[in-house]
């Protein structure tokens, strides 16, 4: 694996110190023992000699060095005081006390403590928090139980509370290492800004995709859109009240997968806690139909992890529990749903290897190593199933398909190379058929939208009626002509406002020879804006005469609905702005893989390391802390 890899023994030691303040704090717990109580604290909170006697204690039930005991025992004394103090000036003063997790090239042992109102802004908590650690505070975000901090809004109003933990995210190096030299300063700063910039679009992109998705049909030749399909590739019907969070959710999911991918985790995050916001706006029952929900957690707690993060996140082990509640719920216990459905789970094993190894990983952070090596063993021997030949790529890559082709093949097939060439070719003219499906099904619908219109309906209408009518042209007619109310209440689009103040005589006569009245001719084609085709549907539908429901003006004539001053703006401003916005979707769309499997494919280079990296910690942990 080609890139930067982390040096063995700060890590290791890092981790190690981990594992044995996780250690101790438990056995605290369970002796109840009060450090910032004597005999453990004397009267001016200094260290009691009792604290000695703990170290020996607990230094050779673990087995490890006594004098590290002793110096990691004082720590948590020294933290448990602190927080004393801070919750004391917090009742006294209503200063909050909040503690910053800094970037890991930043980080000290001690914990950073900030010290607040919460009646403040997030901006001016950004600025503060710029300010005592040395950052630009626009080049910077901070995340507060797992939400982006809302710099409008003040951290009361956002749930922000004393003791909180508040991580923050680096866009680019310090003033330090930036002054080391000035090209590299101008060049990460016009980094940063472009980072932000980004943000920014991939916002907006995904809100123009998901308003595209909330339709009940558009057309993706011309305007591209996001879609949700099953283990099989098809498409979702999806509640249309809940169609744009469950899109926006995707969307940001799959951006911030584009962002891991680069190894950029300081903006994946905010990518995927966004993902997450959206999902829970989804009823329960949807996101036990795709895996989606679940990925997303591991790709959250893999974030955070690769941050060295993994602190800030309290709820870790409810997040992987969840992930593997939905994978039940959606795969089937011990994958049954799922091999009924794809005939094998070969490429899904790569979703539980990571589960476990972050299973393990949070186990062996909280002292449970018996449960962090069964759980790291769990991922070890399926990293053994799932490891692939180069050579067998090699084959399958002659053979004219791609590697991410390739890999996902032969992970279904158990490694079998013609096996893999068959079941890529397989998948393939399936896919090909499912799309040639869609498409006929969406150009049948976009044929119906045609129709109504050549009778004079908008566009948003006819996709109303036709949603309602179930893709029905005939129902959908019907629908129209009985409830002409709807189709006025709706109808606010400009392609069909042509309304007249007087009808023409021209259009009146055509009425009139049509056998209806003269009068109720007028107020007809008032009502339908001089839309002869329209006015004849509905004078015939209701024998004659306009519905009652229709509120008539004394004239006999409907206000036409409002135009927005945009309608009559100039060309230059619209045509700007639809340039942005492709330039928006069109950069949200790069990042989404053309592969519907892509996120099931992976080298497993990272987790090889991280495996092998987290097994020695667990298999050394009485040897590695003796040698301290």
């Amino acid at each position: 694996m080609s890139g930067v890899r982390r040096g063995p023994k700060r890590p290791e030691a890092m981790a190690q110190k981990k594992y044995l303040q996780a250690k101790l704090t438990q056995f605290l717990r369970e002796d109840r023992i009060q450090l910032w109580k004597p005999p453990y604290t004397d009267e001016n909170k200094k260290v009691g000699l009792a604290l000695k006697g703990l170290a020996k204690k607990y230094s050779d039930k673990l087995e490890c060095c006594e004098n590290e005991v002793e110096k990691i025992i004082e720590e948590i004394r020294c933290k448990a005081i602190e927080r004393g103090t801070g919750n004391e000036n917090y009742r006294t003063t209503g200063i909050a006390t909040i503690e910053v997790f800094l970037p890991p090239r930043l980080r000290k042992d001690r914990k950073n403590l900030l010290e607040t109102r919460l009646h403040i802004t997030g901006r001016e908590l950004r600025s503060k928090i710029a300010e005592t650690f040395g950052f630009q505070e626009n080049y910077i975000k901070i995340v507060i139980n797992k939400k982006q901090l809302q710099l409008g809004k003040t951290l009361e109003e956002q749930g922000v509370t004393h003791n909180v933990k508040a991580m923050v995210l680096e866009l680019k190096q310090s003033e330090e290492d930036m002054r080391k030299n000035f090209q590299l300063e101008e060049e990460e700063q016009n980094e940063a800004e472009l980072k932000e910039k980004q943000i920014e679009r991939t916002k907006r992109g995904l809100e123009i995709l998901a308003k595209r998705a909330a339709e009940t049909v558009v057309d993706p030749e011309r305007m591209p859109y996001l879609d949700i399909a099953n283990q099989t590739g098809r498409s979702i019907k999806i509640p249309r009240s809940e169609r744009k969070a469950l899109m926006l959710a995707m969307g940001y999911h799959e951006k911030g997968r584009a962002f891991l991918k680069r190894k950029e985790y300081g903006i994946a995050l905010p990518c995927l806690l966004d993902a997450d916001k959206y999902f829970c706006e989804c009823c329960r029952e949807l996101l036990d139909t795709v895996d989606n929900y679940a990925v997303l957690q591991l790709d959250i707690v893999w974030c955070y992890f690769r941050l060295e993060q993994l602190e800030c996140l309290d709820d870790a082990e409810k997040k992987l529990n969840l992930a593997q509640k939905c994978f039940k719920n959606c795969y089937g216990e011990n994958h049954q749903r799922l091999v009924h459905i794809k005939g094998n789970c070969g490429k899904e094993k790569v979703l539980f290897l990571r589960l476990y190894l972050l299973q393990g990983i949070r186990n062996y952070h909280s002292g449970n190593d018996v449960e962090a090596r069964e759980c790291l063993n769990k991922a070890q021997q399926l990293f053994k199933e799932l490891y692939i030949d180069p050579s067998k790529v090699d084959n399958l890559l002659q053979l004219g398909f791609t590697a991410q082709e390739a890999r996902l093949g032969l992970r279904a097939c158990d490694g079998n190379v013609d096996h893999a060439a068959t079941h890529i070719t397989n998948r393939r003219e399936e896919l090909a058929k499912i799309r040639k499906e869609e498409k006929e099904k969406t150009r049948h619908h976009l044929e119906n939208i045609r129709s109504l219109k050549g009778m004079g309906y908008s566009t948003h209408v006819a996709q109303q009626a036709l949603h309602e009518a179930s893709g029905n042209l005939d129902e959908a007619l019907k629908i129209l002509l009985s409830n002409p109310l709807m189709w006025w209440l709706n109808d606010s689009n400009p392609e069909t406002n042509n309304h007249q103040e007087s009808p023409s005589q021209e259009n009146i006569d055509q009425l009139v020879y049509m056998g209806f009245d003269t009068l109720v001719a007028k107020a007809a084609l008032r009502v339908f804006r001089g839309n002869v085709q329209l006015a004849a549907q509905t004078l015939a539908h209701n024998g004659g005469s306009l519905p009652a429901e229709l509120p008539l003006s004394p004239e006999g004539s409907l206000s036409s609905p409002a135009t927005s001053p945009s309608d009559s703006a100039g060309t230059s401003s619209a045509s700007t702005d639809e340039d942005m916005e492709t330039e928006a979707v069109n950069e949200i769309l790069e990042d989404i893989p053309e592969h519907e499997e892509d996120y099931l494919d992976s080298t497993l280079e990272d987790e090889e390391i991280t495996i092998a990296e987290y097994l020695s910690y667990v298999e050394n942990i009485k040897s590695a802390t003796k040698k301290n």
